[in-house]
């Protein structure tokens, strides 16, 4: 569009004052060294005058690149093969599936090995997992110690697995309680008590020599919920549950039922004792 506005324009000045204009010789580039320009390569082009006007000739040897001339290479955009929409299609009829045949009618189930024993029953087991093991997390009495110091725990009170919770001595993905490690003995040198699920010979030995005590208390699953996690029982509208009582397998392993909601005081022998000839 532009060009042509151009050469109209140079026409109509050109009858209207008649000037002799000089047409330099066509540029002659070299493919070589511009090869973009062989994309864009066209004929020469003679521009001849109206008539009644001057003589003059333009002569056009190539264009440069533009947006109109952007296209892609032969074979850059294929077309989505469409199946079974005639046999003239290529892709008709059986639409590449062959004829008859599993494959040929539908799905089947994955590793299905075509009615033989497939791999995952062929491979031999390996291992054991027992169902009713439980995890612990460990703390030990030193991480303890180092929380007291620093003021995020109070030994004045009862430490219990919510205490060692928000004070960040064990993490908060704990499956089945906590057990208490010997590790850092030696820095516990005044009385505490404690209560957690499990807890080493070493490490029971070094709070009771400090004049404190350490209790192993019973939560199933939804018992050390209530006891980390209260809130979420606010939140649903639920109530706490009641204490549950431990399987007749770990009554040896445990010294009394755990409380809810989480206590702050000791649990003396008169209380445990009342609390497991309660009846369940």
């Amino acid at each position: 569009m532009l060009r042509r506005r151009i050469i109209s324009l140079l026409s109509s000045s050109l009858q209207n004052a008649p000037i002799s204009i000089k047409i330099p010789q066509p540029i002659s580039i070299s493919l070589q060294k511009f090869p973009f320009l062989q994309f864009c390569e066209r004929p020469i082009t003679t521009i001849s005058p109206p008539s009644g006007s001057l003589g003059w000739q333009f002569q056009r040897a190539y264009s440069l690149l533009s947006l109109n001339d952007l296209q892609d290479n032969k074979g850059a955009r294929k077309q989505k093969t469409r199946k079974g929409r005639g046999i003239g299609s290529g892709k008709g009829k059986t639409a590449g599936r062959g004829h008859k045949g599993q494959k040929a009618r539908g799905t089947y189930k994955f590793g299905f090995e075509g009615g033989q024993t497939p791999l995952r029953r062929r491979v031999p087991k390996r291992g054991f997992k027992n169902p009713f093991s439980l995890t612990f997390q460990p703390v030990g009495l030193g991480k303890i110690a180092k929380l007291i110091n620093a003021g995020k725990i109070d030994s004045s009170e009862l430490i219990t697995m919510k205490t060692l919770k928000d004070a960040g001595a064990i993490g908060k993905q704990i499956e089945d309680g906590a057990r208490l490690m010997g590790r850092g003995a030696e820095h516990i040198q005044w009385p505490i008590h404690l209560e957690v699920s499990r807890v080493t010979a070493r490490a029971k030995a070094a709070v009771e020599a400090a004049g404190g005590s350490v209790r192993r208390v019973h939560y199933n699953k939804l018992g050390l919920r209530a006891l980390l996690k209260p809130e979420w029982f606010e939140k649903k509208g639920r109530l706490l549950p009641r204490p549950a009582r431990p399987p007749p397998k770990l009554k040896d392993k445990v010294d009394s039922i755990g409380r809810l909601p989480a206590p702050t005081k000791p649990l003396t022998t008169e209380d445990a004792d009342s609390m497991s000839a309660a009846p369940a």
